[in-house]
């Protein structure tokens, strides 16, 4: 097989593991969500939103914990403020590698030929732009969805100072739900930046690309779900505020 046509087939192939990797992460997330890190963690929040924003005791079905908002108000906004910090450093690194690749690549016509000697594999120039592009395209992606997700923290912040009564469990339940979706911002941006990986490889040839891709599938599957200790633990230390709440009515 020519080496230049290694191209057109280790790259699809690489990007179609990862896509069907993240179908089937979505199904799980859908259907199955505590066996996925995503999904128990979106648990817990909505937890701890109950848990910040109560103001008085209520049933087992409502709320797990009894806490004054008054006291724990400082605390969830230094912990959403935690948050914000942790994606305006990741919207900035994005942003700023997306300013160097542009940079790179309006320089680097220069230096095209000492590169091309260690790519196996198509060495075009229409392919190389492309290569570049997906880069920057990745970057950016991951720019917008940090900033969406400071957008959603930033909201939070806000409701999530505000008392709610028993009966009104709407205005808990939609601050849960900003925060989740804040929360669902920052890992689609921080999928974009594990893309970013064999993008960077497919430089040096479509091999790396394809292998890292592998490698990956399988780093992402270790750090995407949950083992059954895990999914006990978690379950068990509901159920342990459930009964404490039980004691405090």
């Amino acid at each position: 097989m020519e080496k230049e046509k290694l191209d057109f087939i280790l790259v699809p192939a690489g990007l179609l593991q990862l896509a069907l990797y993240h179908v089937w992460l979505l199904f799980t997330i859908l259907k199955h969500p505590t066996r996925t890190v995503i999904g128990l963690n979106a648990e817990s929040r909505h937890q701890w939103v109950l848990s910040m924003m109560s103001n008085g005791p209520r049933t087992k079905h409502q709320i797990l914990m009894y806490q004054d908002p008054l006291k724990n108000g400082v605390l969830a906004v230094q912990t959403i403020r935690n948050n914000i910090m942790a994606s305006t450093l990741l919207a900035t690194v994005a942003i700023t590698l997306s300013s160097l690749i542009s940079v790179f690549v309006t320089n680097s016509s220069d230096s095209s030929n000492t590169t091309s000697e260690i790519i196996y594999g198509n060495k075009s120039r229409i392919l190389s732009s492309i290569k570049y592009f997906s880069i920057l395209l990745c970057f950016l992606v991951a720019f917008i969805c940090n900033v969406q997700s400071i957008r959603y923290y930033a909201h939070v912040s806000f409701l999530i100072t505000l008392p709610s009564s028993a009966d009104n469990v709407e205005s808990v339940e939609y601050a849960a739900r900003n925060l989740n979706r804040g929360s669902y911002s920052w890992s689609l941006g921080l999928r974009a930046f594990y893309l970013s990986f064999p993008l960077l490889l497919w430089i040096f040839g479509p091999i790396p690309f394809f292998l890292c891709c592998c490698i990956m599938s399988c780093v992402l599957y270790f750090l995407d779900t949950t083992t059954s200790f895990t999914r006990q633990l978690h379950r068990r230390s509901f159920k342990e505020e459930t009964l404490r709440t039980g004691y405090l009515e």
